[in-house]
């Protein structure tokens, strides 16, 4: 990898995501928001099965997304569509697992995110998912969203970050925000307040991901210059 195309990121997020989402959270609209204060028809947010399968598997090189769990967003909420057997779990992130603050496409139906956690960061991510989308499928608004998470985090129901948990997100098929695109492929650690510098997220859990941009995507050809 050319030393000069890596580009490490330490950002205080809360995992969702993620993935997620780094440009969600760093772009800066002006004017009137065009997206809804509540979640838009569910049909705009769903895929053909086939097609969100293959968007998953992008995330990651296909050595490693070929045997991956991969989930898909029914009407009730995600569900596993192939059982891997190498631990990692891909999925492609809608637009309510963003941050909540700051956030004018928190309701966008075109967010498409393409993410493939390894084992130790599912245990963690996948339960997240679940929680978030279904709060979202049953009309709740964001703020909304943000107390259920937070009190199903105080019940434990969100397993607390293992060490070595990371994600790839390779993806030049995704859709991340309306400015910037499938952004650049890069790689997200995640970590614990005492592993970066960290303070609590909006929901009360203490976390960090360390991003990693690097120069190709997930099925090898070059990305462009940042």
């Amino acid at each position: 990898m050319n030393r000069n195309r890596s580009i490490a990121v330490v950002c205080v997020i809360f995992a969702l995501a993620f993935a997620g989402a780094t440009p969600q959270r760093m772009q800066a609209q002006e004017g009137k928001n065009p997206y809804p204060t509540s979640m838009a028809p569910l049909g705009q947010y769903l895929m053909d099965r086939e097609a969100e399968i293959a968007l998953a598997r992008s995330a990651a090189p296909p050595p490693i997304s070929k045997d991956a769990t991969v989930l898909v967003l029914g009407k009730d909420g995600y569900e596993t569509a192939v059982q891997g057997t190498n631990g990692f779990v891909c999925s492609v992130d809608r637009s309510w697992m963003d941050q909540f603050e700051d956030t004018p496409e928190f309701w966008n139906p075109k967010r498409r995110g393409p993410i493939c956690d390894n084992a130790e960061a599912a245990k963690t991510r996948v339960p997240l998912i679940m929680i978030r989308t279904r709060l979202a499928l049953a009309g709740k608004s964001k703020a909304e969203i943000k107390e259920g998470l937070k009190a199903a985090i105080e019940k434990g129901q969100v397993p607390a970050r293992e060490p070595g948990g990371m994600a790839f997100m390779m993806s030049k098929q995704g859709h991340l925000s309306d400015r910037d695109g499938h952004w650049f492929p890069h790689l997200m650690f995640y970590g614990s307040a005492k592993d970066y510098a960290s303070k609590p997220s909006e929901t009360g859990e203490s976390t960090s991901i360390f991003t990693l941009i690097v120069d190709k995507w997930s099925d090898g050809t070059p990305a462009p210059p940042k």
